[in-house]
């Protein structure tokens, strides 16, 4: 039976490499001479420290610029709110990896609402879609193409 999994995966080396250009060029900016302003990459967060919060949104727009310059979708990305204090101001952001179980189901209930021949299942971070025809498989990636669900999907491990 011809199959498909629905993944929303972000290459780390990748976020890596991106990370790096944006610390260099942190360093060659005049308006950041003489701060304290970083990026530290920890598994797959991100943490941006500066010395003030307008100083912590031109750090995300470079950070965005590098990422989408090594095709990186900035949908992966979720912030959390920034911690200021008198001192410093930082900022978490979380590098979203996989299909969470509610954005899963919500994507199955779409599926079987709009009366596609096959079957979807939730397998772990991963939606996985099944079907009697390929067609019917081909339709239903154009349909999530289309779909909005606030992460970027890739279809992968697709399956005669």
């Amino acid at each position: 039976m011809p199959s498909f999994d629905v993944i929303s995966e972000v290459n780390t080396q990748e976020v890596t490499n991106a990370i790096n250009q944006a610390t260099r060029e942190l360093e060659t900016r005049f308006d950041f001479k003489k701060t304290d302003a970083k990026f530290e990459l920890e598994g797959s967060t991100v943490t941006m420290h500066a010395p003030n919060e307008f100083q912590l949104k031109q750090l995300f727009d470079i950070l965005t610029k590098r990422l989408s310059s090594r095709l990186i979708d900035i949908r992966c990305l979720h912030l959390n709110p920034p911690q200021i204090n008198v001192g410093n101001a930082w900022q978490v952001i979380k590098i979203r990896q996989g299909i969470e179980a509610e954005l899963a189901k919500k994507m199955i209930k779409i599926i079987k609402n709009n009366k596609f021949k096959v079957q979807a299942a939730i397998q772990g971070d991963k939606v996985r879609i099944s079907g009697k025809k390929r067609d019917d498989l081909q339709d239903v990636i154009a349909f999530l193409k289309e779909e909005e669900f606030g992460i970027p999907l890739q279809f992968d491990n697709f399956r005669d």
